[in-house]
């Protein structure tokens, strides 16, 4: 299935969005420097771009198989937000973020009434505001999540007039249930769910990070129109933000795809390419009662 070209956009504007968050090369302003002189930072960003269409419910799952301090693992990224899990210097969270509309770095430029507004918050989870790629709400939940194992995310959409809400759920394995961690309304337009994707970042940036490896699995994924048919990510497109860097790669797994960047990782799968993934491994995931919200 071909992209259209206001999904071509928007996948590029995902891109750009975490160059230009500081994935790039120190100091890039000169692009004409010697390379020696400009170390590149960090270990390339690279993306999952889904084929799917318009949706209530987008459900997706993680196995991390490779981290360092200063990653994210972007499990459930649309077109208005993103859902994942960062290893930190001192921690582990999940985060959920939803942007403002428009274009602007500073979070206490935007207007009130255009600002994100959180409908919800669990006890246990911390928000705030962002600014310095767009604007927006997100929001943090501590919790020690381990390699090698895998994880449920599931972000459910409404519309409220011209607005969106966003409901993230994390399922907590140990307790076998699904937590409702925040709800984010956003001005949309009346957006529904749509531009799916799944990214993982160095966000330590310290040239050092460069020759690590993060490597991991988004398998079973799936949306839930609005007539409530459930649909498998069965297509992801791979992508990467403009660091020049090689060492990444991708493919097809049992249910899935893997994700891969950084230290001696060996580029087999051509930037761009469009991946079918294996069909064994796949579960709808109808333990999620959308009355939870």
């Amino acid at each position: 299935m071909a992209f259209s070209k206001k999904r071509r956009i928007m996948l590029t504007a995902v891109a750009t969005i975490l160059w230009m968050a500081g994935g790039g090369y120190a100091g890039d302003e000169s692009a004409t420097s010697p390379p020696a002189e400009k170390p590149v930072r960090a270990a390339r960003s690279v993306h999952l771009a889904y084929q799917a269409p318009d949706a209530a419910l987008y459900y997706n799952e993680v196995t991390v198989e490779q981290s360092q301090k200063g990653s994210y693992f972007c499990v459930c990224g649309f077109n208005h937000g993103y859902f994942g899990i960062q290893e930190r210097n001192d921690d582990k969270v999940v985060i959920f973020s939803v942007w403002d509309p428009g274009r602007q770095d500073n979070p206490n430029a935007v207007e009130e009434d255009r600002r994100v507004q959180m409908l919800y918050k669990d006890d246990a989870v911390k928000t705030g505001r962002f600014g310095g790629e767009g604007t927006g709400g997100q929001s943090f939940l501590t919790y020690d999540w381990k390699a090698g194992q895998t994880y449920k995310f599931l972000v459910a959409a409404r519309n409220s007039d011209d607005r969106t809400e966003y409901a993230a759920y994390f399922y907590l394995n140990e307790e076998s249930r699904w937590k409702h961690l925040v709800t984010f309304s956003t001005i949309t337009g009346g957006d529904a769910l749509k531009g799916y994707y799944a990214f993982i970042e160095d966000f330590r940036r310290d040239v050092k990070s460069v020759s690590e490896v993060r490597r991991a699995r988004f398998t079973n994924g799936w949306i839930k129109t609005g007539q409530g048919q459930w649909m498998p990510l069965t297509r992801a497109r791979f992508t990467a933000d403009g660091n020049p860097l090689m060492t990444i790669d991708a493919g097809a797994v049992e249910g899935g795809f893997f994700l891969q960047t950084g230290g001696p990782t060996v580029n087999q799968t051509p930037l761009w390419s469009t991946m079918d993934r294996l069909p064994q491994g796949i579960t709808v995931p109808e333990e999620f009662a959308t009355d939870n919200r």
